[in-house]
């Protein structure tokens, strides 16, 4: 799948009619979802997130632009948030399966038809930047709607496309394409601005004016301002004061999570309020946020409580929002704010009650079947050995492995989320294969579609419980490890998960065979047989090995 993100900051967040009009005209191409629609009545400004692929974003994203421009008039806006213009900036993010510079492609192709059709002047910034001095969004709406007009007569400041001269009512648009953007609020107790901005000050990249001992700006040999810069890469912020919230927010934009994640810019927020006498008393994401922030934040947090972060996502999810006070100033719903959950299609399997699922399998049906019951059994093992190392973790005398058990922790809820996942995936694998085999027949083009949907299918029958084996090797490993530095009155959990892993191993190998005879491709056959046989002789190994030395001592201590 090739998925681009689009994310417009409209300047308008108090007339309800008026930005779900602007969301919905994103919504009506084919092809784009609407994942979240985020205004702001101080700020005045509704931030709207959408995804698809690029041709049909592309297209998504103009008509939005199309309607906030016929709707919103820059003349009587106000709103604390700064911007240039009606549709104030539209980015493209490359998501899956896209390159940054097919999304300067979609930026550049947008701002020419936003130029020519709308008569509206714009500017390409960050990755589709024209000159280094436009890259920085900042610099572009430096002076705001207000001193658009005398930017526009500057000849550096000549816009990418459209007119070169200021329309009042619809002011410019800003374009561009840029990495993965968090938009993230740190709330204050109290409601001073200047306070919000000496916090904002300290932790930004850009930092502030250096000044001497008299309190005069520092300038350099070319009468330049000299700055100081702040504690952050790659994080841009200001102060400001929210009424509706009853707080000041140091306002961040967090633009690669990769240099500095979302708990570093809590934390440090929150190191920089204390040293001014003030104290964080929670956050605010607006808009989306990928899943992988969140968790990097609760692994964080719980290894700063000396726990094991090794635990379920969904634990590790409670502890970031919790931590961050993420639902302070309003409710922060996991399924409707984190991208993943957006797009990740429901598990219909995996979510069942145990009851529900085993009724299913009791059925008619020949989905789910075995492949699906070798993924659950593999879950279970792989559970089996993260709950070994947690319980181990924490206790007297352990201090020493906790690194490693750490780790295995870690590495089983992986494995064990792999797995659920493959559930799902090895009943859908199934039903694909039994709908291509219904494909029609009666002509030789028809023909010929046929089998290709039923290589595909078959193909994708093979890979999944293939998956499922190779992975059953490493729970085995994870269960024999977890065994011999884990707590011994856990061993028998760690050995109930080696023979877990052992019949999910032989119920995946068996999946693989039966469905191996329909590839038509016998070479292609041939290997994934030898892939399938390799990974199951090593999981009869480990699994000899495990009753060995987990399952043989058990039998003699209870026999002395």
């Amino acid at each position: 799948m090739r998925l681009v993100e689009c994310v417009p900051n409209i300047s308008e967040g108090r007339r309800r009619e008026v930005f779900e009009a602007v969301a919905a005209a994103a919504a009506s191409v084919p092809g784009v979802t609407v994942l979240n629609v985020d205004p702001g009545a101080e700020t005045n400004r509704t931030v709207i997130t959408f995804v698809g692929e690029p041709e049909a974003v592309l297209e998504g994203a103009f008509r939005l632009v199309a309607k906030g421009v016929a709707l919103i008039d820059m003349t009587g806006h106000q709103g604390a948030h700064p911007r240039i213009g009606a549709v104030d900036v539209v980015p493209f993010v490359p998501i899956a399966g896209v390159s940054m510079e097919e999304c300067v492609a979609l930026a550049r192709a947008l701002g020419e038809r936003v130029g020519r059709e709308l008569g509206v002047p714009v500017f390409l910034y960050e990755f589709a930047a024209t000159a280094p001095h436009r890259r920085n969004l900042a610099d572009i709406r430096a002076g705001e709607y207000e001193g658009l007009a005398e930017k526009l007569a500057d000849p550096r400041w000549q816009p990418d496309y459209g007119p070169a001269e200021f329309v009042p009512r619809s002011g410019a648009t800003v374009i561009g394409a840029r990495k993965f953007l968090v938009a993230y609020n740190v709330n204050l107790n109290t409601t001073d601005r200047r306070l919000a901005n000496r916090v904002a000050f300290d932790v930004r990249e850009k930092g502030r004016k250096k000044r001497d001992a008299e309190g005069n700006v520092v300038v350099d040999e070319r009468g330049e301002p000299v700055w100081e810069p702040g504690l952050l890469k790659s994080v841009k912020a200001v102060g400001w004061t929210i009424p509706e919230f009853g707080c000041a927010q140091v306002s961040m934009n967090l633009t690669d999570l990769d240099e500095t994640p979302l708990h570093v810019a809590f934390d440090v927020c929150e190191e920089r309020a204390a040293e001014r006498g003030l104290r964080v008393t929670g956050s605010e994401l607006v808009g989306l946020v990928p899943e992988s922030a969140l968790l990097a934040a609760g692994r964080h947090y719980l290894r700063r409580m000396g726990r094991s972060a090794g635990v379920p996502r969904r634990e590790l999810l409670h502890v970031a929002v919790r931590t961050l006070g993420l639902s302070e100033v309003k409710p922060f719903d996991p399924a409707e704010r984190i991208i993943e959950h957006r797009l990740r299609p429901p598990s219909r399997l995996a979510s069942m009650t145990l009851r529900e699922f085993v009724d299913e399998l009791s059925t008619e049906s020949p989905a789910p079947g075995g492949g699906s019951v070798a993924a659950l059994a593999g879950a279970l093992a792989a559970g089996l050995a993260a709950m070994v190392a947690n319980l181990s973790h924490p206790k007297k005398g352990f201090e020493n492995r906790q690194p490693r058990l750490e780790e295995l922790a870690v590495r089983g809820q992986e494995l064990k989320d792999r797995m659920l996942a493959a559930v799902d995936a090895d009943t859908a694998a199934f039903e694909a294969l039994l709908a291509a085999m219904r494909l029609p027949k009666g002509s030789p083009e028809e023909q010929a579609a046929r089998e290709e949907a039923v290589t595909r299918a078959t193909v994708a029958a093979i890979e999944v419980p293939l998956g499922v084996l190779e992975s059953c090797q490493e729970v085995l490993g994870l269960c024999l490890e977890v065994a011999e530095i884990g707590l011994a009155a856990s061993r028998s959990d760690a050995g109930t998960g080696a023979q877990m892993a052992r019949a999910a191993a032989a119920g995946a190998y068996q999946n693989v065979c039966i469905n191996l005879p329909g590839l038509a491709d016998k070479d292609a056959a041939r290997s994934l047989l030898a892939r399938a046989d390799a990974a199951f002789a090593r999981a009869r190994d480990l699994h000899e090995k495990a009753e060995a030395t987990i399952l043989a001592p058990l039998r003699e201590a209870a026999a002395s």
